[in-house]
């Protein structure tokens, strides 16, 4: 059984490896990490009110409205990660975040 020491060496390799596998992630996003928080805030709010039509449609509504430059890197990087619409973005694709 691994003493205290050891413990703690493991405890910091483990917290090391989740920095780094966060960083590379962060690195990853087509657009900074707030920008997806607004988009996830304002998909929580919107679908609140509507129901999802089965498409990116209120998050398209939300890049164009905030003149997000690069909508289509930030939309194909949706659907790569689970978001084939607006409902399965907050359901699926938010809990890639740790905020």
């Amino acid at each position: 059984m691994p003493d205290k020491d050891e413990k703690e060496r493991r405890k910091k390799i483990m917290e090391e490896l989740a920095k780094n596998a966060n960083k590379e992630f962060e690195q990853s996003l087509p657009a900074g990490p707030e920008i997806f928080k607004s988009l996830f805030d304002h998909l929580d709010n919107e679908l609140g009110k509507y129901d999802c039509d089965s498409r990116l449609t209120l998050t398209r509504k939300f890049l164009t409205n905030n003149k997000i430059p690069n909508a289509d890197d930030i939309l194909n990087w949706l659907l790569d990660n689970g978001g084939g619409c607006d409902c399965e973005v907050l359901a699926n694709v938010e809990d890639l975040f740790e905020y």
